[in-house]
């Protein structure tokens, strides 16, 4: 794909006239740039999750800033860590031009005040343990640019991600990422392909960046936290298939270090109880696969 994100897309320029069938198919075909766009920033995802892991594993905090359809983004991303890598919610902090209402309601030239987003970024106090996030399918939000730039000073990690090539945000960062997707079918919409590679991005990103804390064993889930009756079900289930374990041993142990699988894992494998297998992940950087092996 060429042209930006507010180039008009030629090849749809009789669109109020489609029919609910050809509408359908020109959305979820336009929709396939996104994968191919995200695949050709890999090498620059991979910089990014190579250079965030070691600042997280001593210490650092995940920040996300975006103004509208990408901060929303970048918000769905961090709350999701905790649910599905324990990833506690206070590292996974989500700036939004415009505050928290903007989650539900536009709020109107948010987004244009630099200012404001250097402003928001310093009143989480930044460290050089911390990876920023700056977001915009534009890649010239000023609200995102002024994080950046605060993040930057702080001397923490910055990876700015937007979908038109040479944007500012790319170059205001540490590590550019370049989503390069072109016109979208509604000219200018951005919540459609470009928020598309957006979500895939950063959910490559977080979820490389968790195998590479340790939050997976194998290709297995096991530092989810089990806050409802389905996901302590599957929490069963992936300390039954890790460990070997029967279902009646599996649930007695999760039951007994409150369905941490790693713990209960390592404990069934190793034959000892769930103090002995918290204190043994300790020492190993909570890596099952080390713990297992010691």
């Amino acid at each position: 794909m060429s042209g930006t994100t507010e180039s008009p897309n030629l090849l749809h320029a009789d669109l109020d006239l489609y029919g609910p069938q050809q509408l359908v198919d020109a959305f979820v075909d336009d929709q396939l740039h996104a994968v191919n766009a995200v695949r050709a920033s890999s090498a620059d995802l991979a910089r990014a999750v190579q250079a965030a892991v070691p600042r997280l594993a001593a210490g650092g905090r995940l920040v996300y800033v975006g103004a509208g359809t990408s901060g929303r983004l970048g918000l769905q991303d961090a709350v999701e860590l905790w649910p599905t890598f324990s990833w506690p919610a206070e590292r996974a902090i989500a700036l939004l031009a415009g505050g928290m209402q903007a989650v539900t309601l536009a709020v109107e030239g948010a987004e244009d005040n630099r200012e404001q987003g250097g402003a928001d970024l310093v009143a989480v106090q930044p460290t050089a343990n911390d990876v920023v996030l700056g977001i915009a399918a534009s890649g010239r939000t000023p609200y995102v640019l002024g994080a950046l730039h605060a993040a930057r000073a702080a001397g923490a990690l910055t990876i700015g991600i937007a979908n038109n090539p040479g944007s500012a945000v790319a170059g205001e960062a540490e590590i550019g990422i370049t989503l390069a997707t072109g016109p979208e079918v509604i000219s200018g919409s951005t919540r459609l392909k470009a928020g598309t590679a957006q979500k895939i991005a950063l959910n490559t990103f977080s979820s490389a960046v968790m195998v590479g804390l340790h939050k997976v064993y194998g290709n297995l889930m096991v530092d989810l936290r089990a806050t409802n009756v389905k996901l302590r079900e599957r929490a069963v289930a992936l300390t039954m298939r890790a460990s070997g374990a029967t279902e009646a041993a599996s649930r007695t142990m999760l039951e007994g270090c409150g369905y941490r699988v790693k713990v209960a894992l390592v404990a069934l494998k190793r034959g000892t109880d769930a103090a002995a297998a918290q204190a043994l992940l300790a020492r190993h950087n909570g890596s099952v696969r080390r713990a297992l092996a010691a």
